[in-house]
């Protein structure tokens, strides 16, 4: 069991965590990451220490160190449920998803609440089994028993994920607009309804939306979205503005956080940044980078994952 004083620097970590995911804020990411890093020197001996560097450390795309992290937690006796969830979060980050289905379903099977059916539930809308993910969203949103707003909201924005994937503008909006109206500040959520927006011609209300999420969040994927939105409705100074913006962030965050940011920065480039000797060679390396980091695990000695997987990344 974590000491008081750790378990509660602990929580902060997953607070900011939480906050950096809701908000947009990168520098809330790195705050824990920081935090987490003290937590490891002053507390070796405790689970939870580096049961909070792992998650920061996934945080930032960074998953064999998170792995280790994650077996050194369970050295120091973390709850083995909960190491296993963070480890089908990472497997499902990278794409292993035969094995992180494994987990997800005997977690699901042994105690079906609203976090083992709801991380299910993702794991399907990823793996493209959008009705048996369907079936899953509801049965998960039927089972909460909490008050918070935020898990909920998580989850139906990432139900708005699928059918955006699925190319459901009108299906994906309405999930967005519900995990807004339980939390009108949630950057992503509102940043893709943006982006529904925009596909569908509504630009004005794209922009309206992007605007604020551009000047409040660090994260330069919105300042890179409104420029596209208004350089395609013919505001091309106001465009510019936010371009280089958005480039000026993406050269800053790809040499901190090289894996978390190089695909972004790469996507940049070649579209909205207009730069495509720039976006060619940070696409390579990322290509190479994810094949050498996706780690090789056996979860066959596992125990169930517990929980709604942990965020790899800012804007989903």
């Amino acid at each position: 069991m974590a000491r008081p004083a750790v378990a509660e620097q602990a929580l902060l970590v997953d607070l900011l965590i939480l906050r950096g995911d809701v908000l947009g804020r990168i520098a809330d990411y790195e705050q824990a990451a920081g935090l987490a890093e003290l937590l490891v020197c002053v507390a070796p001996d405790d689970g939870a220490a580096w049961l909070a560097r792992a998650r920061t450390r996934a945080t930032f795309h960074r998953f064999a160190k998170a792995l280790a992290d994650l077996d050194a937690a369970g050295r120091c006796g973390a709850d083995q449920a909960t190491l296993d969830a963070e480890r089908a979060a990472i497997l499902q980050a990278v794409g292993c998803y035969a094995e992180a289905l494994v987990l997800r379903r005997t977690a699901a099977e042994r105690r079906p609440d609203f976090t083992t059916l709801g991380a299910l539930a993702v794991l399907e809308a990823e793996r493209g089994e959008v009705a048996q993910a369907e079936r899953l969203f509801t049965e998960a949103r039927r089972r909460y028993r909490g008050v918070s707003p935020f898990p909920v909201a998580s989850l139906d924005f990432r139900r708005g994920l699928m059918w955006l994937g699925q190319r459901d503008l009108h299906t994906a909006r309405a999930w967005f607009d519900v995990a807004v109206q339980r939390v009108p500040a949630y950057a992503p959520a509102l940043g893709h309804r943006a982006e529904v927006d925009a596909a569908l011609g509504a630009r004005d209300a794209a922009i309206n939306r992007l605007r604020p999420l551009a000047a409040f969040s660090d994260d330069p994927e919105y300042a890179a979205s409104l420029a596209s939105v208004l350089s395609d409705a013919g505001q091309p100074v106001e465009a510019e503005q936010w371009r280089m913006s958005a480039a000026a962030r993406y050269d800053e965050l790809v040499v901190r956080h090289p894996e978390a940011f190089v695909d972004h920065a790469a996507d940049f480039w070649l579209t909205v940044g207009g730069d495509s000797d720039k976006g060619a060679p940070a696409g390579s390396w990322n290509h190479i980078s994810r094949a050498t980091r996706a780690p090789a695990i056996s979860t066959a000695s596992s125990r169930p994952a517990d929980g709604l997987p942990t965020s790899t990344r800012t804007t989903g």
